[in-house]
């Protein structure tokens, strides 16, 4: 990445899990002034808020925390309705929130446009993106284009996690020099448990299981 981006002010979408906390401390090493937007929707897993306060505060970045509870007016779905059970095994899974990455963008630009922001920054990843439309790479680049005409401005949307798996994800994070941060400090549990989580949802056992793929070839390597 260019010098020119190091004097630059990204805006990074960040809820305390563990890919947009990697994608903060992509921005701090990339950008020279980095703000965060974290977006309160009603999710299932609200603690999220709070550990995304926590994280910004121990990182001394700006934080937006913007009201988007008319999401979980719109649909129903095990993300933000706390008597649906989880459900992943359709194409699409139950947890999915229609329109969530397209209006969480949409605002994260209008305040991007506010704060002179050039830079938005995402955690999306069509690798392991568990069949949501709206984390595939043919997304962010319409979107990318939308914004652009929409508020007649050059953004540029960063997605460094997009063709990662989870191992390598975890790669990123320790190259980084964060592995045990994030590991340690971030919310990725439907369930609302702080790092190790419930074991049982997707997103944990998804979690887990690239953690133990990445320390396992580390181990490997070493040996």
């Amino acid at each position: 990445m260019s010098e020119v981006l190091n004097n630059e002010k990204a805006l990074v979408v960040f809820s305390g899990g563990q890919d947009s906390t990697t994608c903060l401390f992509y921005a701090k090493k990339h950008f020279k002034d980095v703000e965060l937007v974290t977006f309160e929707y009603g999710q299932r897993h609200a603690k999220e808020i709070e550990v995304a306060q926590e994280i910004a505060q121990d990182q001394g970045l700006k934080h937006h925390v913007l009201d988007m509870a008319l999401l979980s007016q719109l649909t129903p779905n095990a993300l933000t309705s706390h008597d649906m059970t989880i459900d992943s095994h359709n194409d699409v899974p139950n947890t999915f929130v229609p329109a969530r990455n397209l209006l969480f963008l949409s605002f994260a630009g209008a305040l991007a446009y506010q704060i002179g922001a050039k830079h938005l920054i995402t955690g999306v990843c069509e690798t392991d993106f568990s069949g949501y439309p709206d984390c595939r790479d043919s997304f962010i680049k319409s979107m990318n284009v939308t914004l652009n005409l929409a508020m007649d401005r050059d953004f540029v949307i960063h997605t460094p996690l997009m063709w990662l798996n989870k191992k390598e994800t975890w790669a990123l994070s320790d190259d980084l020099g964060v592995l045990d941060y994030v590991r340690d400090r971030t919310l990725t549990c439907y369930n609302g448990i702080i790092a190790e989580g419930c074991g049982e949802c997707p997103a944990c056992q998804l979690r887990q299981r690239g953690l133990d793929q990445y320390l396992a070839e580390k181990e490997s390597e070493v040996q």
